[in-house]
């Protein structure tokens, strides 16, 4: 959820990088593990209030992340590493919230459509893929992959930066939902956390049907993500307003 005035996202990204520097051997978001192998569609979201996000990559200039990662005031940009381990920092063209997006829903108990999509002022390197959508809706007990560039040990920022992932089965507290899913917390805790917004939440072929949104409580509880086949209209019409298409399985 990050960008810079001045120094600040550059500073926010030189600390992330030493930080990662330090830091142990990676558990992967919570209780997960590193997936280096499927970070080639995903990078992060700085803003410059300090906050971190993921986001899942839709073309060479296109990211889809949480509505909470790019709304408000603050200057957000794109963030990744390149192949020498340097930060990056892309600025953005263009940021388009979900119209359905509600800051204030989660203390109001209201619903809340928490998606943004972003496109960057340069495109990323070739080494970024797009990600396959994917419009099915999950059911409770099928097992998913959530990822991202969170922490993997609460409280320890140093820790957030490596692309880690987690499979956790979909529960449905409040019944089926075509706006939502639920993931259950996996033993040691196994969950999101603080820097996993709107990082994919993948069905078992791989194709991306949700992003994640909130954790409810402690990093490792609950996980819940927004799921995107029924935003599909929304998704589709803003990328063609910007002359790009997501790809849909």
């Amino acid at each position: 959820m990050v960008a810079d005035r001045g120094g600040g996202l550059r500073g926010i990204a030189a600390g992330l990088v030493l930080a990662l520097g330090l830091a142990g051997p990676a558990r992967a978001v919570i209780g997960g593990r590193a997936a280096p192998e499927a970070s080639g569609t995903s990078v992060m979201v700085l803003s410059s209030d300090g906050g971190v996000c993921s986001a899942v990559v839709l073309a060479p200039d296109t990211v889809l992340t949480a509505g909470h990662c790019a709304a408000g005031r603050a200057e957000h940009r794109v963030h990744f590493r390149d192949e020498a381990g340097q930060p990056v920092l892309v600025d953005l063209a263009a940021r388009t919230v979900h119209p359905g997006y509600d800051a204030g829903a989660i203390a109001g108990r209201r619903r809340s459509i928490d998606l943004a999509l972003l496109r960057t002022a340069t495109p990323l390197p070739p080494r970024f893929r797009a990600a396959a959508l994917s419009p099915a809706l999950p059911r409770a007990g099928e097992s998913l992959t959530l990822a991202g560039y969170g922490v993997a040990r609460p409280g320890e920022a140093r820790s957030t930066g490596t692309f880690r992932s987690v499979e956790l089965p979909v529960v449905e507290p409040y019944g089926p939902s075509r706006i939502l899913v639920w993931l259950k917390p996996g033993k040691g805790p196994a969950g999101a956390c603080q820097g996993d917004s709107g990082g994919p939440i993948a069905g078992p072929g791989g194709a991306v049907l949700a992003v994640s949104a909130w954790v409810g409580g402690a990093c490792g509880a609950i996980s819940q993500g927004v799921l995107l086949g029924p935003q599909r209209d929304w998704i589709d019409r803003t990328l063609a307003g910007w002359g790009r298409a997501a790809s849909w399985e």
